[in-house]
């Protein structure tokens, strides 16, 4: 069994590549995790309570993904690639063309092109081919760029689920029931953000919110340095929910990072939502659910070097904010067996854990050695490639993968319930990075009521 299976970025050698055009009117399926992810050696046993050092198999998995918008004209809205690539697409489009035919999507090895038009552009572009899209997405460049980046750093993208702000349980709550009570008066959605986490948000009956449109939703708002200056009033499509249709989404930030979002179907609703967001700001000063937020901010979630051996609420050592202790405290369940500043325990450096049954996931913040931007990104890069190989409909979808690299040890475990992904110091013993997850999953667990939003999945309200 080999061990030393390298996941860098390496582009597949440009001879390896078997490139596809497909053509015509054929409709293309795209997966749902969006990835096309590569075969690996990984388990199918049951999921249980406790992973065991038996169900984990070694896997590699090869495949990466990027974005790109792309028309005839050879504008790139968003560009993040070299002229070469630009100019190569040009001359696919331009080949296929004349052959009478049209592109809908480009395949080169395990990497996917799709070409997209909506029903009025494609219209614009049959009555003058030499039609030019800039002005129809003037300021889009912005946007679009955002997002494209967003699926560097944002584990949203590929797990298709948001994270929520570490909040102390009647905190949460508190700004709940000011949302609901908006949402009674005719408002579609009520979301509370502190830039892309969610602190809180409510539907009107039988209304469902995907995390797929919250993350659209987050970077529309993110992306544009006017909503942070006045209030506005804009028309947005989530395809999510109704790709044939257009909200209308009322958008005011509270402070510095943290905005209101009040969605409805009415395009002549704004004075409601504006005094909805009035009732709303004036209760969350009261109760200081805004100061709650801001600092929560600063002192930041789960830390790796705070997992505990016996991580139980009962044992005192967490304090009201995640991740810190109380003043003056020293409990001896906290961990002992990582060296400073080098990670938790066994080696442990990150993790993430998505909860299925609400669609929100958690990350560990980042610390030594993990904390360049650069080694930020290598490590998001290799979750998505293990993410693709164990949901790949091909072979999967798949329990336990354990792999090994220069770079890290990854392990990864899916339930019913949650999946797991760890990174761990590349010379990880193996069974204390399994017994380490065990008590990362207890450690959610007990915490959950400050990390998750409970009773308000987006499929279940």
């Amino acid at each position: 069994m080999n061990n030393n299976n390298k996941m860098g970025s390496d582009p597949i050698p440009q001879q390896q590549q078997e490139i596809e055009i497909e053509g015509g009117g054929g409709q293309l399926s795209p997966s749902s995790s969006g990835y096309a992810g590569g075969i690996g050696s990984s388990s199918n046993s049951n999921p249980s309570s406790e992973i065991e050092s038996s169900e984990i198999q070694h896997g590699e998995n090869n495949s990466t993904s990027n974005g790109v918008v792309y028309d005839s004209a050879s504008w790139v809205p968003g560009k993040r690639h070299d002229d070469e690539v630009s100019s190569t697409l040009q001359a696919i489009i331009s080949f296929v063309e004349n052959g009478g035919d049209c592109v809908n999507f480009v395949r080169a090895g395990k990497h996917q092109l799709l070409v997209i038009l909506t029903k009025s552009v494609n219209r614009c572009f049959e009555k003058n081919p030499k039609f030019d899209m800039t002005p129809l997405l003037g300021g889009t460049d912005v946007v679009f760029s955002s997002l494209i980046h967003s699926f560097s750093w944002n584990p949203a993208a590929f797990l298709h689920a948001y994270t929520c702000l570490p909040l102390a349980y009647p905190t949460r709550q508190a700004a709940g029931a000011i949302l609901q009570d908006v949402a009674d008066s005719g408002v579609l959605f009520a979301i509370l953000m502190c830039k892309h986490k969610v602190v809180s948000l409510v539907g009107a009956q039988k209304a469902s919110l995907h995390p797929d449109d919250m993350l659209l939703l987050a970077n529309f708002v993110l992306s544009s340095e006017s909503f942070r200056t006045s209030e506005s009033f804009s028309p947005i499509c989530l395809p999510r929910y109704n790709p044939m249709a257009f909200l209308y989404a009322y958008v005011h930030f509270l402070d510095v990072e943290t905005y209101l979002m009040l969605l409805t179907t009415s395009s002549d609703a704004f004075f409601h939502l504006k005094d909805c967001r009035i009732r709303i700001e004036m209760v969350l000063l009261k109760s200081n659910v805004l100061s709650e937020v801001q600092m929560s901010l600063l002192e930041g979630g789960l830390y790796v070097e705070d997992l505990p051996i016996d991580p139980s609420p009962r044992s005192g050592y967490l304090s009201p904010h995640l991740g810190h202790h109380r003043p003056g405290t020293e409990s001896p369940s906290r961990c002992r067996d990582a060296n400073p500043g080098i990670g938790g325990p066994a080696g442990l450096w990150h993790f993430i854990y998505r909860s299925i049954n609400l669609d929100q996931y958690v990350s560990s913040e980042f610390s030594s050695p993990i904390n360049s931007s650069h080694q930020q990104k290598r490590l998001y890069r290799a979750y998505q490639k293990l993410y693709a190989s164990m949901h790949d409909k091909g072979t999967g979808p798949h329990k336990t993968q354990f792999r090994r690299d220069e770079n890290y040890v990854l392990l990864c475990w899916i339930t019913q319930d949650f999946e797991l992904y760890a990174a761990f110091d590349p010379l990880a013993d193996k069974a204390l990075a399994i017994k380490t997850c065990n008590r990362v999953c207890q450690w959610v667990r007990d915490v959950e009521n400050d990390i998750f939003l409970l009773g308000a999945s987006p499929f279940s309200w």
